[in-house]
């Protein structure tokens, strides 16, 4: 199959160099220059410096380029979900598109299902998510994913692209579950990051955990998604990984944010804490709680 990648960041990367020993893969970069180091040191030293890229990986600056090569197997998006909007009004009409970005878009709250329809109605399209860190993925370690379509050709194109004994590939018809679930979980993981920092305890974390997952069920309930859909690997799992693993970047760095609390106060120290994970905007997942005000979204208000 060929696939086409868009989006030259560690999840990109990561599951180009995953599929690359079995399909025909070309992952796009919009820096020439970036891309031109990668192909020529054969490794992402900005995003994915411990992982190697096979040498059947191609890689291209060309947009059109790297569009025309996925045109008629898969086209998949790895950018972040602010350049969601122009990378779905670039692909060909007759392409089957995946995005892996999560959150929801700044300005307008809308998720990526809610993009694709308003930009392109019509395009076969869908979302990959759940609980992997990127390098696990490129290392080939064992990791469970879900795509997610109201199309089941875009999740069974996804699963001939991606499922292997190492990476399982589940599928679902409820990509607003799935797409809530990855991106109130962005706000969540800071909620964890705040509370180890403060050192509030163990018990406070696991209130954060089982609150914080039925609040991510009411306000994708209230949005259109199946209830059970968050007892899966979007939802659950994608909170079991960014609360428990102190690698998950939002989760470290409002930690580190709020270290020296005790000279502070937690109002200042939770500021100093947005500052560290987006440079004192929200992050993608933030809009969650707007559009969630009659949900009782607790801990995702309380954060902002």
């Amino acid at each position: 199959m060929r696939i086409a990648i868009l989006g030259a960041g560690a999840w990109g990367t990561a599951m180009a160099v995953q599929a690359a020993p079995r399909h025909d893969v070309r992952l796009w970069g919009r820096d020439a220059a970036q891309v031109e180091r990668m192909r020529r040191e054969r490794c992402n030293a900005r995003y994915l410096p411990q992982v190697a890229l096979t040498p059947a990986l191609e890689l291209a600056a060309d947009l059109d380029d790297a569009l025309t090569h996925g045109r008629d197997g898969l086209i998949v998006i790895a950018t972040p979900m602010s350049a969601l909007a122009a990378m779905l009004q670039a692909v060909p009409a007759e392409a089957i598109v995946l995005w892996l970005c999560k959150g929801f878009e700044a300005g307008t709250g809308r998720l990526g299902h809610e993009i694709a329809q308003a930009l392109r109605p019509g395009l076969r399209a869908g979302v990959l998510s759940g609980p992997s860190f990127a390098e696990e993925v490129a290392r080939g370690s064992p990791t469970a994913l879900v795509a997610a379509s109201a199309d089941a050709a875009v999740c069974e194109r996804a699963v001939q692209a991606f499922h292997t004994d190492a990476l399982r590939v589940y599928t679902s018809d409820d990509p607003i579950g799935v797409e809530v679930g990855g991106a109130v979980k962005n706000v969540l993981a800071i909620a964890t990051g705040v509370c180890d920092g403060l050192r509030l305890g163990l018990n406070a974390r696991a209130a954060l955990i089982t609150r914080g997952l039925a609040e991510m069920t009411r306000l994708g309930v209230a949005l259109g998604a199946r209830a059970d859909t968050f007892m899966g690997l979007s939802g659950l799992g994608d909170l079991v990984l960014t609360r428990l693993h102190r690698a998950h970047r939002a989760r470290s760095l409002a930690c580190a944010g709020c270290r020296d609390a005790d000279h502070r106060s937690r109002r200042r120290a939770a500021r100093r804490c947005a500052d560290a994970c987006a440079g004192g905007r929200p992050p993608d997942g933030a809009p969650a709680a707007p559009r969630g005000r009659h949900c009782g979204l607790t801990p995702a208000r309380g954060q902002w």
